[in-house]
């Protein structure tokens, strides 16, 4: 294979997959199932700090379990910046990554500084939640991106296990939500905000151990390239882009507002659809009220139930010859996503009418949601890893994450809109322009993936 299209899984991971052939489990690598249980315990500190973080905020400090009090605006804005800032320091945390570290190191050093960050949050003063909110953007953004490059440096280039792969690692991220979401928010409400606080920071610690005790599979992925004693490495590394490099660029970059508009759409729910839980919906059953913080652990459950599902439709689909492109199942991942909205445009319709909504609205949202997501995020991660040039892996891998971010930081904006504008109004609207914005993409498909230069062409 000519030195133009070695991408980071063929060159920062040749000898993985070569040393690590006798050693799968379900025909994966064993050191995607020592990520899989390190970032499913790094998603279950997070998603359950996501769970109860907006919850906190707005509780009254008077109440039985009291949180700060804030309006729904400033939290809103609040979980907005958060959740943009976690993800935008993947830059620097891929930089880090690419220039100093490797990805090997800066994913040690990102879960140290999570438990950090979540021991610090269970500490009941206004200056250790800062504290540890900034502990744990820091730690997120030397993790998540390097984590996900590792990943992908299991597989040679051209491995159609790749995306596979990264559905697998994808399900162990939304196990470790589905139990953050129904433990710790228990917790949380139940039982006292910081208790679960420092019960995410206990799962951090559980993460890190896995990852330390399981480095013996990760000995050939992951490692600084700059240090790398092969000299086709070091010059692949130094070498100048070429065309074929910058036009797949210019793909990933093209991809990114897929992915800008998705998150835009789909982290409504730590916000303003967990608010909307709390606040308008009937949450009762069988003379149980369901706490709030439980409805985003069906997102993960779904994603536990149709992961491999729908990966394997798609390989399927591939296999026999059908249209499977990366860029494809994006775009139908943000049609299906923005669908889902017209179920909470239907709950605010009904509250509108009689007071309260019914549960299975959110159900439904959550489920269409979920469907989208896998069409979308981990095709999206994978992709990246393909299109990118092996000198700027875990950089453009920093830049998705960062432009998740962003999408973070929009949802943000639209729930604190919402104020103004109205529930049915903000559901509607996200509702129509995701669903109208992913048309239009598949009406100039084409042309952006020739540009790809049949990255995906010899995947078997």
């Amino acid at each position: 294979m000519s030195q133009d299209v070695l991408d980071q899984g063929e060159l920062g991971a040749q000898g993985a997959a070569d040393s690590m052939n006798e050693k799968t489990l379900f025909g994966h690598p064993l050191g995607l199932y020592v990520l899989f249980f390190t970032e499913l315990w790094e998603r279950f500190s997070y998603y359950g700090m996501r769970a109860i973080l907006v919850l906190y905020l707005v509780e009254q400090t008077t109440s039985a379990n009291p949180g700060l009090g804030w309006g729904r605006g400033d939290a809103l804005a609040l979980y907005g910046w958060y959740t943009m800032l976690v993800y935008v320091m993947a830059i620097p945390g891929g930089i880090l990554a690419d220039r100093v570290l490797g990805q090997k190191k800066a994913v040690l050093y990102g879960a140290i500084l999570l438990v950090i960050g979540h021991s610090v949050l269970a500490v009941q003063a206004l200056w250790a939640f800062y504290t540890g909110l900034a502990f744990i953007i820091a730690g997120v953004g030397m993790l998540k991106p390097n984590i996900s490059t590792m990943v992908g440096g299991l597989y040679r280039q051209g491995d159609i296990r790749r995306d596979k792969g990264f559905t697998i690692f994808y399900i162990g991220i939304n196990t470790g939500a589905f139990l953050a979401s129904l433990i710790v928010g228990t917790v949380g409400e139940k039982l006292g905000w910081h208790y679960g606080f420092g019960l995410a920071g206990i799962g951090m610690f559980v993460g890190l151990l896995v990852y330390l005790f399981g480095q013996k599979y990760l000995r050939h992925v992951g490692n600084f390239m700059g240090s790398s004693q092969s000299a086709k490495e070091r010059e692949t590394y130094n070498r100048p882009l070429t065309q074929v490099e910058k036009d797949r660029i210019k793909v990933i970059v093209i991809s990114f507002l897929l992915v800008v508009v998705f998150w835009g759409a789909f982290e409504q729910a730590g916000g303003l659809m967990n608010l909307y839980a709390k606040e308008k919906t009937n949450r009762m059953l069988l003379g149980f009220e369901i706490p709030a913080s439980w409805f985003q652990s069906l997102n993960p459950l779904f994603i536990m139930i149709f992961g491999t599902i729908v990966a394997n439709y798609w390989a399927k689909r591939k296999l026999r010859g059908k249209l499977a492109s990366s860029l494809f199942k994006m775009i139908v991942g943000l049609i299906i996503m923005g669908t889902g909205f017209f179920y909470m445009t239907a709950a605010a319709m009904q509250y509108q009418s009689a007071g309260t909504s019914a549960m299975y609205w959110l159900v439904l949202a959550y489920l269409f949601h979920t469907i989208g997501e896998l069409c979308l995020s981990p095709v999206a991660l994978s992709y990246v890893t393909k299109l990118a040039p092996a000198k700027y892996g875990s950089i453009m891998m920093g830049l998705y994450f960062a432009v998740t971010g962003l999408g973070s930081k929009v949802a943000g904006l639209l729930g604190e809109w919402s104020e103004s504008l109205g529930d049915l109004t903000i559901f509607t609207g996200i509702a129509v322009f995701s669903v109208g914005l992913g048309l239009l993409m598949l009406l100039v498909r084409r042309p952006i993936e020739r540009l790809t230069h049949g990255v995906e062409d010899d995947e078997h």
